[in-house]
């Protein structure tokens, strides 16, 4: 169990080296939420995440040999970037081992920063397993991407942080994966204000943390995909679990589409790049996963390493989420100019048109009618509404999403 006074340590140890990132208010999503809200834009660091700090805390904490022979971590990414980064300025060798399907930019970046790359298996746990195999079979130092007391200790340093930009906070949201972060970030702040509201987010399909505090211990959940990579931990540390168990008040769940909304509402009104597992913090207040009215409340925007491959059909799926991309099915006669009148009402009901496909074939439709597909672009979920029923009050035979 760490203490206090190692969150205190790791800052001076790390401070020279550390962006002192910036805790700016949101006007735009108070008002959404009800709330005050300030966002910590740890996605502004070197390497893109928070994850610099407890990498580099554990870095400068190895004893002359262990730097000597080198280090090794499993990471679904941006641990890894962290540590090749700080690892390549402190003139240490860093192999860095991540899933075959980690995002490419985090692997690129992995290598850039001079780490020595190795994909193995499907998911954080497989690589998690050859990293420790490794490890053992050529003497480098393991350094877990949360389930260290110097990590925790160097992912504390932003609760410090956090309480002296605003002093007057009653709750704090923050992503959950190995519960690294969470749990420095609540040691901190529990203990310069006990009063404050620490509440985790995961996603709903590996709610690693909940399970455990559920359980009373760690447990290895199955695997399953997510947007939310970073998070993407099957089982928490048990040197986090100790510190959630004993100072976290609540952890709480979204989904996919709220995890995608999230993402689209940061870059469209916070103007900030966030990847699914720093906008779950966002995704449980926008969607009321958390009691909170009121409040001073501050938002953990971990990182913003999200591939740019991803990022478009995350943006599709947080516009779907919102209402503004909706589907239609419309069963017309399948004569000349029943198209045309089908089109021409949408546009006048204000939708435009981004896809259109027919099927005479498929489906349920009579011989002699054709069933038309139309992807629209709405301004809401009310217009989606009233797109559907002034559709059928002109006739049409409507299927919809909603």
């Amino acid at each position: 169990m760490i203490s206090f006074v190692d969150v205190e340590e790791a800052r001076e140890r790390i401070k020279e080296q550390i962006y002192l990132s910036p805790f700016p208010y949101s006007e735009t999503i108070s008002r959404m939420t009800g709330n005050r809200v300030f966002f910590k834009l740890e996605n502004l660091q070197m390497t893109g995440s928070f994850k610099e700090r407890g990498a580099l805390n554990r870095l400068l904490t190895l004893t002359s040999a262990e730097a000597e022979r080198g280090v090794i971590a499993a990471s679904a990414g941006n641990h890894g970037m962290a540590l090749a980064f700080h690892s390549q300025r402190l003139n240490i060798a860093a192999t860095i081992v991540m899933p075959v399907f980690a995002p490419l930019i985090k692997i690129t970046r992995v290598r850039q920063y001079g780490g020595q790359c190795v994909l193995h298996g499907n998911d954080y746990d497989s690589a998690l397993a050859q990293a420790e195999r490794l490890s053992q079979e050529q003497g480098l130092t393991f350094v877990s991407a949360f389930n260290d007391p110097w990590i925790v200790a160097g992912q504390g340093t932003i609760g410090l942080e956090l309480y002296e930009q605003n002093p007057d906070l009653d709750a704090v949201i923050v992503p959950v994966g190995g519960g690294g972060l969470i749990a420095g970030i609540a040691l901190a702040l529990k203990t310069l204000n006990p009063n404050i509201r620490i509440i985790g987010v995961q996603s709903e399909s590996i709610p690693s943390m909940k399970a455990a505090l559920e359980n009373g211990a760690p447990i290895r959940l199955p695997p399953a995909l997510t947007i939310a990579d970073g998070i993407a931990v099957r089982r928490v540390g048990e040197t986090p679990f100790a510190l959630v168990k004993e100072f976290v008040d609540e952890i709480v769940t979204v989904n996919e589409g709220e995890i995608a909304n999230a993402v689209l509402l940061l870059l469209e009104i916070e103007k900030t790049v966030a990847e699914g597992a720093a906008a779950v913090p966002l995704a449980a207040l926008v969607n009321k996963k958390i009691s909170l009215r009121g409040k001073n409340v501050g938002l953990i925007v971990s990182g913003g390493n999200i591939d740019m491959n991803l990022i478009s059909r995350i943006i599709e799926k947080g516009l779907i989420q919102d209402g503004r991309l909706t589907r239609l099915n419309v069963i017309i006669a399948d004569r000349p100019g029943n198209l045309a009148r089908l089109t021409q009402g949408i546009a006048e009901l204000g939708a435009n048109i981004l896809q259109i496909d027919q099927s005479r074939g498929f489906g349920q439709m009579a011989i002699g009618e054709t069933e038309v597909e139309i992807i629209l672009e709405t301004t809401g979920p009310d217009h989606a509404r009233q797109l559907h029923d002034g559709l059928r009050q002109s006739g049409f035979r409507v299927r919809s999403d909603f």
